[in-house]
């Protein structure tokens, strides 16, 4: 299984088409978590963004779940997916930050990359518009 965490926007569209690549070329499935905390400056994905993402996901053929915990660390429930046996890569994103925002907010990217036991791949969305790959059978379209 391969988990993403998944907070919207063009890091989270990265996170997606690339747990999308690492599930197809595994041949598992997808657990994509999009966890909102109770703390300042957290946004929750709009249910528009999800309907996206699951539309997505359906059409990239894998076998996918979507969880969003509300009130929840999302590097604990990042952490306790990949605590399950079949749990074997996290994709997470990484966006850029000044020093003081890192003070005040922390990193939720560099707990994971400490704390996580089994291997991670950050990605970063690409600075110009990409068509994103589209496994499913019948070869590559865009969303």
């Amino acid at each position: 299984m391969i988990v993403v965490g998944y907070a919207g926007g063009s890091a989270g569209r990265a996170c997606l088409e690339q747990g999308i690549v690492e599930a197809t070329v595994r041949d598992t499935s997808m657990l994509l978590i999009s966890a909102v905390s109770t703390g300042r400056g957290q946004r929750m994905v709009d249910a528009d963004e999800i309907a996206e993402v699951q539309a997505r996901l359906s059409r990239s053929g894998i076998k996918f779940e979507i969880r969003q915990p509300i009130g929840a660390d999302p590097s604990e429930e990042l952490l306790r997916a990949m605590d399950a046996d079949d749990a074997d890569v996290l994709v997470i994103g990484m966006r850029r930050r000044t020093q003081v925002g890192k003070l005040f907010m922390g990193s939720t990217s560099q707990y994971l990359l400490i704390e996580c036991s089994k291997p991670i791949l950050v990605v970063k969305p690409n600075r110009t518009a990409a068509t994103p790959v589209d496994p499913a059978p019948g070869g590559p379209t865009a969303p």
